[in-house]
């Protein structure tokens, strides 16, 4: 997709919602701390009270301090006091969209997969236009959620 952007992409045109949380986590990539890799992300995640939180990676020269912007986006909106998501949206300049560590994958999920039947929906952007969608379920089958510690046998 040589010189198309995010804008281009169909299945943004077809979900104005959907292409106005990829827009605010476009915006919000600019703002991250990436100074040792270059690799800037934004996140976008959208609570279920429609509120929407931001994140960025914010890197540091010891680099296990670094955290990642769909964390980023989780603590502020778990500060705020949202628990409950219904989607993220996950912007990077690589040339097909990235997905999310492991250790994101995790904190979604103790928030998104934390009850029977919730699942998150995830979309993965790049600014070159190339889009990927997922359920969170899909992308951390067999999740470590508090429903885990339920099926513990009796002490």
């Amino acid at each position: 997709m040589t010189g198309a952007s995010w804008q281009d992409a169909p299945e943004l045109r077809a979900d104005p919602a959907l292409a106005a949380l990829v827009a605010q986590a476009v915006a919000v990539r600019e703002r991250a701390w990436a100074p040792y890799s270059g690799f800037r992300v934004g996140a976008a995640l959208l609570g279920e009270s429609g509120r929407v939180y931001l994140g960025v990676n914010v890197e540091n020269a010891s680099y296990g301090v670094a955290v990642c912007a769909e964390r980023t986006a989780v603590v502020s909106a778990v500060a705020q006091g949202e628990r409950r998501f219904r989607a993220i949206a996950i912007v990077t300049d690589a040339a097909e969209p990235a997905a999310p560590c492991g250790i994101c994958r995790q904190t979604l999920a103790e928030f998104a997969l934390a009850e029977a039947g919730q699942d998150l929906a995830v979309t993965l952007v790049s600014l070159r236009g190339a889009v990927a969608r997922w359920q969170l379920s899909a992308l951390l089958p067999l999740a470590f959620t508090p429903r885990s510690f339920q099926v513990r046998p009796e002490r």
